[in-house]
């Protein structure tokens, strides 16, 4: 009777550790004064910043696609691309579906490779350009791939910074070795050290409920400020030295956990886009830190494919070039823009 005591106590408590929702010590979310919305054909409606050129020069117009999947767009980012506006560029830093001042979704099966890219595509329908420039971070180069692939008359250049791997993903590459010649390195910091840190029961069990069943074991709310707390931790692995305040930034609010966490597991699912971008005549500019911890196989995945393409290897930089080289990224950027 004692044994069937513990173990229904034991039950009890392991409920009450999963069912009850948590708190987390992060900055709540406020959308910026200057936001403007989209409501696009898809059901999205996104929230972005607009940074209007200047001068005398008709551009084509620049979008910035965020890392993540799950990424907001922070003040950083529109500090660091807002000088491209004096070249005369129109500037659009948006949030993707999920985080940010945008709308989450009730189905979050609906978050997807697909989703993401169909959302682009009415993006890149609504702005009305000709044609458009694309710069993509991390998770943000993948969802340029997938719009390419299929837009490749629509984009004039595409910048790929800290790229992640074209999809599907090929594992394989992992074990491919840069040349020595290279001298890249590794980041102090790992994204598994900022998981194990932050993760909890709760919270892998509404993974799991998430990945299993599409439900949403708790609110948007909640799990939002976790990815959040997520998100500050692993952009440690950003930067190739962690522990100088300077180079890691303050955390900043807008995550989302519900996007970050399907969009990842449709990574799965999508089809092979490398044939039609082998054929793609976009120029592209590929960007990556010495100490960028993504495999450096995934980088030849980008060179092999673009084969109009400019590499750059920015020293003293990790996966998020421009928070540790602001002025090399920007001048870097701003040089291919103008010049090629």
């Amino acid at each position: 009777m004692f044994a069937f005591w513990s173990v229904l106590v034991l039950i009890g408590f392991l409920l009450f550790l999963i069912l009850k929702p948590l708190s987390y010590d992060v900055p709540d979310y406020k959308a910026r004064a200057d936001t403007r919305y989209w409501t696009l054909p898809t059901g999205s409606k996104i929230g972005y910043t607009l940074i209007r050129g200047t001068g005398s020069r008709e551009q084509t117009p620049v979008i910035f696609l965020q890392g993540g999947p799950g990424g907001p767009i922070y003040d950083r980012n529109i500090k660091l691309l807002a000088p491209l506006a004096v070249d005369g560029f129109d500037v659009y830093l948006y949030d993707q579906i999920g985080c940010g001042s945008s709308a989450r979704l009730e189905n979050i099966e609906e978050y997807s490779v697909e989703r993401h890219r169909r959302d682009l595509e009415e993006i890149v329908k609504t702005i009305g350009a000709e044609k458009v420039i694309l710069i993509g971070q991390s998770w943000g180069a993948m969802l340029a791939c997938a719009y390419i692939a299929e837009n490749p008359d629509k984009v004039e250049k595409v910048i790929f910074t800290g790229p992640g791997p074209v999809l599907p993903w090929r594992t394989e590459l992992e074990e491919f070795k840069a040349p020595d010649s290279l001298h890249l390195k590794k980041p102090k910091y790992t994204n598994r050290q900022g998981r194990e840190k932050v993760y909890n029961l709760r919270v892998r069990v509404v993974e799991a409920f998430a990945k299993a069943f599409n439900l949403k074991l708790a609110s948007d709310k909640e799990m939002d400020n976790f990815a959040t707390l997520l998100n500050h931790e692993m952009g440690k692995s950003t930067v190739c030295n962690a522990e100088d305040p300077d180079i890691v930034y303050e955390m900043e609010a807008g995550s989302g956990y519900y996007a970050m966490v399907k969009t990842v597991q449709s990574f799965n699912n999508v089809a092979d886009i490398r044939s039609k971008l082998r054929e793609c005549p976009v120029p592209a500019l590929i960007m990556r830190g010495k100490c960028d911890g993504k495999a450096w196989g995934y980088t030849t995945e980008y060179i092999q494919l673009f084969t109009h393409h400019t590499l750059v290897i920015v020293p003293d930089a990790g996966h998020s070039i421009g928070n540790e080289q602001p002025d090399i990224y920007l001048a870097t950027i701003k040089n291919y823009l103008v010049f090629f």
